[in-house]
């Protein structure tokens, strides 16, 4: 029966109650195909489409110009991007909704084609030897600057004003970005944090700015609305390598946010196979869910008896399901009914437009058109 379900029953988040436990993960979707980097109605009809979720993280919006690594990927740092999301928090809302907007820097993940020529910013200059989607399509990366402790400080104050930006948009909250290879990550990892200042070195010094840019966002608005996410067991993808110090630094980092009351922490279980990769940890939620206090949120790879059984197990609070909600904009509902998934269509994830972003029908929009 649907009220036995796990992931359908209500969750409490700090001042926030939850319908179910159902999470619209982030995805980059580069629908943001405009001069200002604005989300527009298109976005808002989107997520409306989607606000039956017991919370929706948007897409990673950059928080500021030096942030930017994709193509048509939308911002929170200007007027005309705070606008263009206040359209869609006010659809989400309209239609039940809570949503969270994910806060994101690529750091290195970038390319002198965004940003005049000047190369992206990074702990250390150390090439990631990936490949950024670029407006001339994918090139691949080079070996970005080496961040000074000024250039550091800017960041994690453009964090603050994303964080405040996003308050006036009228999100519901924020998610850190501090995952997937992307800047605050990179400092996280020796392999692409070599610096030897307090931001370098020892466990604690790397991750360091993580617990800044808590701070400073915590001046602009309520601790518990600010989420964090975090990918510990990311190898070989995005110029990320493990090492015997990676899982200790997420150890640590994981048990010191106990000190703050977050909405949540997001973890991704492993998005390949580590179990044969030395000092990996191929389980996530259950290394972690007895050392984080807080709500949990586990993300990857879940369908719905798997989503299921891992709160039923206690091993997370809530799942965030990717893929599954671009194709099933009423994933909530089929779940409720034990319905079939629509198949998402891989070759519209990051094209402009209507088409494989707003144009899949519910299940009931389906059966009518039967």
């Amino acid at each position: 029966m649907a009220q036995q379900q796990a992931l359908l029953a209500p969750l409490d988040m700090g001042p926030i109650t939850l319908a179910n436990r159902v999470v619209m993960a982030p995805m980059t979707r580069s629908r943001a195909a405009n001069p200002e980097k604005a989300p527009f109605d298109l976005h808002a009809t989107y997520y409306k489409q989607r606000a039956s979720a017991g919370l929706i993280i948007t897409e990673g919006a950059q928080i500021s110009e030096r942030a930017v690594g994709y193509i048509n990927t939308p911002g929170i740092h200007t007027d005309a991007q705070v606008a263009g999301w206040k359209q869609v928090t006010e659809a989400v809302h309209a239609a039940g909704g809570k949503i969270f907007i994910q806060l994101w820097h690529v750091g290195r993940m970038s390319h002198p084609d965004f940003h005049g020529g000047e190369l992206p910013h990074a702990p250390s200059a150390i090439n990631p030897n990936a490949q950024s989607f670029t407006p001339k399509g994918f090139k691949d990366t080079v070996t970005p600057k080496e961040m000074s402790l000024e250039e550091i400080k800017q960041t994690v104050f453009d964090y603050q004003q994303a964080a405040k930006r996003a308050m006036e948009a009228g999100f519901d909250g924020v998610e850190i970005h501090a995952s997937n290879g992307y800047l605050l990550h990179q400092f996280f990892s020796r392999t692409s944090n070599s610096r030897v200042d307090a931001y370098g070195g020892s466990i604690e010094n790397r991750a360091r700015i993580l617990f800044e840019v808590i701070d400073a966002i915590k001046e602009v608005m309520p601790e518990e609305r600010i989420g964090v996410r975090l990918n510990p067991s990311l190898h070989g993808i995005f110029g990320m390598t493990l090492d015997e110090e990676t899982i200790p630094t997420f150890d640590y980092i994981i048990e010191s946010l106990n000190r703050y009351k977050l909405a949540y922490l997001h973890l991704s279980e492993p998005f390949n196979d580590v179990s044969d990769v030395p000092h990996a940890e191929p389980q996530i939620a259950q290394r972690y869910r007895p050392v984080y206090k807080g709500t949990l949120i586990i993300n990857a790879n879940f369908d719905q008896e798997k989503g299921n059984a891992y709160i039923l197990e206690g091993l997370a609070d809530a799942v965030a399901f990717g893929k599954p909600f671009i194709s099933n904009p009423d994933l909530v509902e089929r779940f409720a009914q034990n319905a079939p998934l629509a198949e998402w269509d891989e070759s519209t994830f990051y094209t402009p437009g209507a088409k494989g972003f707003t144009d899949y029908p519910s299940l009931q929009e389906a059966q009518t058109e039967k």
